[in-house]
């Protein structure tokens, strides 16, 4: 068997390899030496390549001082320590809950994921919907059946604003991660909550000591998940306000800055380059924490 992996192991790895480099290396190697140059989409002002047109660390320089893509960066932190913190909670009740019913659980799984599979933009112009006539006007608005000023028009306050992305990424994303839970808690053996309950630990301290620590591994890769696409989030971000009322977020603000600033390209791609350089160094070191945890456990 392994010299029949060996043998085809290649030939179905290189396609792979040789369209990564084509479709994701190249483009971005491309962008990043666009991003020290005078880049204007069709043309390079100054020259005619990116060498000849070459202004060194002044995009980075301006990106850096860029009050919008400041704000941009805060708003984005906050999200996302909370949606991580929120998805990762919900995710894991949900799989508690679906690992001790025992009964109709493919029904209940497919019953939380199916959020998943809706589109972004989709999802967010119809939470849009619900957001502006729903809430705002029957449930939670001044004439509403119970008026709550925090959840009527979330989508016209900068930090409303959070709480209704967050309804839709939890919504979306716990169902997925869920699955993820779910499949560490069925490698869990028994066996180790006998013995915790023989030594008398109750159902707390069975979680905190046993299923918690056992569960590093799922931590890891969910961690990983919500931790980059929060950073990365677009489509709800341009379905709810487009980025009004100081709403933008990273992965917005770079796709507007060739608008904002009249086709410098090579602003935004500097702005992408450390929105990717941000987003890796995060992500790396939350999986090098949990992967130590891992360990200890």
């Amino acid at each position: 068997m392994n010299k029949f992996y060996k043998k085809w192991f290649f030939p179905f790895v290189i396609p792979a390899i040789v369209l990564f480099g084509i479709v994701v290396l190249v483009p971005f190697i491309i962008g990043v030496i666009n991003s020290f140059s005078a880049w204007r989409g069709v043309y390079y002002k100054g020259g005619s390549n990116a060498f000849e047109a070459w202004v060194g660390l002044k995009n980075y320089v301006n990106a850096i001082q860029d009050e919008d893509f400041q704000h941009a960066l805060g708003y984005t932190i906050v999200f996302t320590i909370v949606a991580v913190i929120a998805v990762n909670i919900v995710a894991l009740a949900q799989a508690l809950l679906i690992n001790s019913i025992g009964h109709a659980i493919g029904l209940f799984r497919a019953t939380f994921f199916l959020p998943n599979l809706l589109g972004g933009l989709a999802m967010g112009y119809i939470w849009l919907f619900i957001y502006e006539n729903i809430f705002s006007k029957l449930l939670f608005g001044p004439d509403g059946l119970i008026p709550i000023d925090l959840l009527c028009n979330m989508t016209q306050d900068r930090w409303k604003n959070i709480i209704a992305m967050l309804i839709i990424t939890v919504w979306q994303q716990s169902g997925y991660m869920m699955l993820i839970y779910t499949t560490g808690l069925a490698n869990i053996s028994r066996d180790y909550y006998e013995a915790a309950q023989i030594d008398g630990a109750n159902a707390v301290q069975r979680f905190f000591y046993v299923t918690v620590p056992m569960l590093m591994p799922s931590f890891t890769i969910v961690f990983f998940m919500t931790l980059s696409g929060c950073f990365k989030m677009l489509d709800p971000n341009v379905a709810l306000t487009n980025g009004e009322f100081d709403t933008r977020m990273l992965a917005l603000q770079v796709m507007r800055v060739p608008a904002d600033t009249s086709n410098n390209y090579g602003l935004a791609q500097a702005e992408a380059v450390l929105f990717f350089l941000m987003v890796a160094a995060v992500s790396v070191t939350q999986v090098v924490l949990t992967k130590r945890k891992e360990i200890e456990a």
